[in-house]
């Protein structure tokens, strides 16, 4: 009989009073392992990402971690069983330097009830090579890192404290290509490190390199879960993309078109829904 991976959430449902917000939405992910959670604004990414922190209970289905069923109270709870969640509007104090930031609420002290300063500056400095980073200087403000650097300081952060689940809210989505490329390269050292890692993201681009699994959220419902093995990069974008809902736009602006603009839109839209379009 095999382990249970990490994280298991099998037919989950979540409502907001007459909303439903989450239905019948099930994942598994290992150590080891990146599942790429993907779709767009009102897809229900939020609230499937805040029911694994432990911000929301979910309503409907199961939730287990390593085989055991859980019901989290709060993300305290879900980082006691080493679920560790780095949000996008990372909670750091720009004025302070990295190192404070690394420890900000876990400081560690020495007698007296004094910051051992030179530890967590080691340390820090230890932790964040170990993950490939190499910053000039701990001691500088975290503030003046680029937007890149500091989603990667908050990831080295979680995998110091003991996450053994790293989920990760749209790390790239405000950054530019170089920046995103260098949060992804982390995503992968991650999974080198043996940890599950739940990439939340609307980019397939970002998402096709670095996952194992995909997961696409439309209106609070799955609509694909597949293994990388079994999924193109093009099929994936289809399916984001929505390739069905371009080439029914291209009909309609091809029905009403009053202008040589909009017969060139419904053409542009038309070759956009064939390219998209899964192969056979």
């Amino acid at each position: 009989m095999s382990e249970a991976p990490l994280i298991r959430l099998s037919g989950v449902g979540k409502n907001h009073g007459s909303i439903i917000a989450l239905r019948e939405v099930s994942l598994e992910v290992d150590a080891g392992e990146v599942l790429c959670v993907l779709g767009d604004n009102g897809a229900g990414k939020s609230t499937l990402i805040k029911i694994i922190a432990g911000l929301h209970r979910h309503d409907a289905g199961g939730y287990e971690v390593a085989g055991e069923p859980v019901s989290f109270g709060s993300p305290r709870d879900a980082l006691a069983r080493g679920i560790a969640t780095v949000y996008q509007d990372l909670a750091v104090v720009p004025l302070m330097p990295v190192w404070r930031n690394f420890f900000l609420g876990s400081e560690k002290r020495k007698g007296l009830g004094r910051m051992d300063i030179d530890h967590m500056r080691r340390t820090t400095r230890a932790e964040l090579g170990e993950m490939g980073i190499d910053l000039r200087d701990v001691d500088q403000p975290i503030g003046t890192l680029s937007g890149g650097e500091r989603q990667c300081v908050a990831i080295a952060r979680a995998v110091h404290f003991g996450a053994r689940a790293l989920i990760l809210d749209e790390p790239t989505a405000a950054l530019g290509v170089k920046q995103a490329g260098t949060v992804l390269r982390y995503i992968v050292q991650a999974r080198e490190r043996s940890l599950a890692v739940v990439f939340i993201t609307h980019n397939p681009h970002h998402a096709y390199p670095v996952g194992d699994r995909f997961l696409i959220l439309k209106r609070g419902r799955s609509i694909g879960y597949h293994p990388k093995g079994e999924i193109t990069r093009d099929e994936l974008t289809a399916l984001m993309a929505g390739g069905a809902e371009l080439e029914q736009l291209a009909h309609e602006l091809q029905s009403t078109q009053d202008s040589d603009a909009g017969a060139a839109a419904a053409t542009a839209l038309t070759k956009e829904a064939e390219r998209l379009r899964p192969a056979d």
